[in-house]
């Protein structure tokens, strides 16, 4: 009797989770690109705590950060059902993942050493509590998925 081997397309809770967030962020920056300022109280309130300077935050910065997470999360969730096992275009997209937001994690991690010069008070703590913690454990998820 022969014996079939029919291969299921793996799934990772991890990657799945990473996949997520990546949909929140753009979603996020999508509706600060319609002008809304939700949590703070005005744009440059907003770009202080996020940021921890003055930056712009009109459609023509966050739509394309936007689409950019949006290709990610999409890239990052098919690799996560078995797409691009080796070497494909999700695999590399999910790696790229792990290398921004292990980056952006090492940089938190400088900031919150060395502190950050007129940032407001919200940047300080949401980057030590929120954005370095949360960059640096799914970047270290995104990671362990493409090794």
């Amino acid at each position: 009797m022969a014996v079939i081997d029919i291969e299921r397309p793996r799934t990772s809770a991890g990657e799945r989770a990473v996949a997520a967030l990546l949909a929140v962020l753009a979603l996020v920056h999508l509706y600060w690109a319609a002008g809304l300022t939700w949590p703070a109280a005005d744009e440059r309130a907003l770009s202080l705590a996020v940021l921890g300077s003055v930056v712009p935050f009109g459609p023509a910065v966050v739509v394309p950060l936007a689409a950019l997470e949006g290709c990610a999360a999409f890239a990052v969730a098919r690799h996560a059902r078995g797409g691009g096992r080796r070497y494909g275009i999700p695999r590399l997209m999910t790696a790229a993942v792990a290398a921004g937001m292990l980056l952006r994690g090492a940089v938190g991690l400088v900031w919150i050493v060395v502190g950050r010069d007129g940032s407001g008070a919200a940047f300080p703590w949401l980057n030590a509590l929120v954005y370095t913690p949360l960059c640096l454990v799914f970047g270290g998820v995104a990671l362990r998925a493409v090794r």
